[in-house]
């Protein structure tokens, strides 16, 4: 009860920060759970959360199978290539936020075959281009947004991603975040060329407020809900 509680406390003020930024437009909660117990998702799924984040796919795994089947799962961890058909064979993933080539894109849209729904998925782009950080070249995406688009008919290509640079330069606080900025322009190109509107997924516990403001549709937040690791 006492967990309960503490989970209820944050995860109604996390979403009372959402909602005075986005003003009754959509965003979506994304409560990241990876090294969390199964006990502490299940608090959260009982307080309405739905849609959880998870860095390991074989934790993922685990997870997905003791846990409600309604529960959308969100792939958050760098993907690797030999377990695109571990993730596709989870029936409750609903997103792959980190694709981030068209080889990838290729391996999941095959092992997707026999999924009966499309896989959503999100580009991740290294938009601070530090050498640390998986994802695309930003000059990259529209190849890779493009490939998608037309040659993956079991991915339904949802977004772009970003996790930002994590140190920002303290002398440029009241400048927006760059990495934010540039993602939304990536996604105003693609929206020029293609058509398509594609969501925004960035933003985190210690900046998810700046990212709402900036035009993100899906926030990643755990240790502002779940406590520090």
């Amino acid at each position: 009860e006492i967990r309960k509680k503490e989970i209820e406390e944050k995860l109604c003020d996390v979403k009372k920060r959402i909602e005075s930024i986005t003003q009754g437009k959509q965003a979506r909660l994304v409560a990241v759970s990876k090294l969390k117990p199964v006990s502490d998702i299940r608090l959260a799924y009982e307080l309405g959360q739905r849609h959880f984040g998870e860095n390991y796919i074989q934790e993922l795994v685990e997870k997905s199978e003791k846990l409600p089947s309604d529960i959308h799962w969100h792939f958050i961890g760098t993907l690797q290539s030999n377990k695109c058909k571990m993730l596709a064979g989870i029936p409750n993933l609903w997103a792959v936020e980190t694709m981030d080539s068209i080889k990838k894109a290729d391996l999941m849209n095959k092992a997707c075959a026999s999924r009966n729904d499309k896989l959503k998925v999100f580009l991740q782009v290294n938009t601070s281009g530090e050498e640390s950080k998986s994802g695309i070249e930003p000059g990259e995406c529209l190849d890779v947004l493009n490939h998608i688009q037309d040659n993956c008919n079991k991915l339904e290509l949802m977004g772009l991603m970003t996790i930002g640079a994590l140190n920002r330069d303290d002398s440029n606080e009241n400048q927006p975040n760059p990495d934010f900025v540039l993602l939304s322009n990536l996604k105003e190109e693609f929206k020029k060329a293609r058509g398509i509107e594609l969501e925004l997924s960035m933003g985190m516990s210690n900046d998810f407020e700046e990212a709402l403001k900036l035009g993100a549709t899906n926030v990643r937040i755990g240790s502002t809900i779940f406590g520090s690791r």
